[in-house]
């Protein structure tokens, strides 16, 4: 698992974790990305309502995608949630770690290439391109486009080696939020209206990276899907569409709402 520089994580933050052990109120897990920093799991963040059998839910060696609610170092004690972690966020961040996987071995080539081992890289290049780009899967994308872009925090040799290996391998990564709005007008021209609602949604929000598409699903349901190259741009253009979208139709007389995952 790709490390991280930080001791603890910090409080929102959705990590990658694997539980250890499971009991009738709760789990204990690890926190993957933390030097196997360990973390709580209440019954009343497993999941919403009512849980008769918490194995019906979690399991040993299981790995689960936890936002952390509380973290209190000198006790060592980090408290963590599964059901207050959104389906766009745990798509994001399952595909984020494969990133940053990824990331770490094309370090560990770039360091076996200058005669130097993945714990030597961490120490002299990699928490140092983490805190720049902020993680290290941005930092080698950088390096593959350019090797200026990590040539003032790395020397000479990494930055020549880490561009070289990762121009070769390092595509960018695409990123798909799906929505859901629900667009009604009772005019005559009801349905030619939410239609050019969509229309001139798509077509304001769109740009050459940042794909938007509305689905029927049924009256008056429709699916909004975004593909952008980052998952921040993703989610600001599905609000965008949905709102233009819905304000289109509410200024005809019709009625609209957005409902994210």
């Amino acid at each position: 698992m790709v490390r991280s520089r930080s001791e603890w994580p910090s409080v929102d933050e959705i990590v990658m974790c694997t539980v250890k052990k499971v009991f009738p109120q709760g789990a204990f897990a690890t926190l993957d990305e933390y030097k196997d920093k360990e973390g709580m799991i209440h019954i009343s963040e497993v999941a919403s309502g009512w849980i008769k059998n918490i194995r019906n839910y979690v399991r040993e060696n299981q790995k689960v995608i936890c936002r952390v609610l509380h973290v209190d170092p000198e006790r060592k004690h980090v408290d963590l949630s599964i059901r207050r972690v959104k389906d766009s966020e745990r798509r994001w961040k399952a595909q984020r770690i494969k990133l940053e996987q990824g990331a770490e071995k094309l370090l560990e080539i770039a360091a076996k290439k200058l005669g130097k081992d993945l714990d030597q890289a961490y120490e002299e290049v990699g928490f140092t391109l983490q805190d720049k780009f902020g993680d290290l899967y941005s930092a080698v994308e950088s390096a593959a486009k350019n090797k200026e872009s990590i040539a003032d925090v790395v020397d000479e040799h990494w930055a020549e080696v880490l561009h070289e290996v990762a121009a070769s391998t390092v595509q960018p990564p695409t990123y798909k939020v799906t929505g859901y709005v629900h667009l009604s007008c009772t005019l005559p021209n009801g349905i030619e209206v939410i239609k050019s609602a969509m229309i001139n949604a798509c077509d304001s929000a769109k740009n050459e990276n940042t794909n938007v598409e509305f689905y029927y699903i049924g009256s008056p349901r429709y699916r909004v899907e975004v593909v952008a190259q980052s998952y921040k741009a993703a989610e600001g253009s599905l609000q965008r569409a949905a709102e233009i979208a819905i304000q289109t139709v509410t200024k005809a007389g019709g009625k609209g709402e957005l409902q994210k995952l």
